[in-house]
């Protein structure tokens, strides 16, 4: 899917498929981590089942008021105890699947907030 943001003035998710998202068009087929502060880096990690409280605790130190986790193709929660270093700095979290995510972090960011996607992307079975 295409996206088409309104106007915004930072890093967006230009569009989206299976096994891949766009950000400012630069396509990625690994799971990554963007801000709206400008920040995009590869997040190591494609499965949500092997995911750790350090995996989360990276993120704690963005400056970001809100974390919108993109778990991959289904919805699938982290465990409390992965977020506490979040949580403890007052950062807001949000669970949902990869695509969600991609539509909701566009909308906060083009709203001036400082949020982060934390999005997965699960490997794509080669056939």
């Amino acid at each position: 899917m295409k996206l088409q943001p309104d106007h915004i003035q930072t890093l967006a998710i230009t569009g989206y498929g299976e096994g891949w998202i766009a950000v400012n068009g630069e396509k990625f087929t690994h799971s990554i981590v963007l801000s709206s502060l400008g920040d995009k880096r590869e997040w190591p990690c494609s499965d949500p089942q092997a995911l750790s409280e350090s995996d989360f605790a990276e993120l704690s130190e963005m400056g970001i008021e809100m974390l919108i986790y993109g778990s991959g193709d289904k919805l699938n929660f982290p465990r409390a105890e992965w977020l506490r270093s979040l949580y403890e700095k007052g950062i807001g979290v949000e669970s949902m699947d990869t695509r969600a995510a991609c539509r909701t972090y566009n909308i906060l960011a083009a709203e001036g907030r400082k949020v982060a996607a934390a999005l997965l992307l699960q490997s794509v079975p080669k056939g």
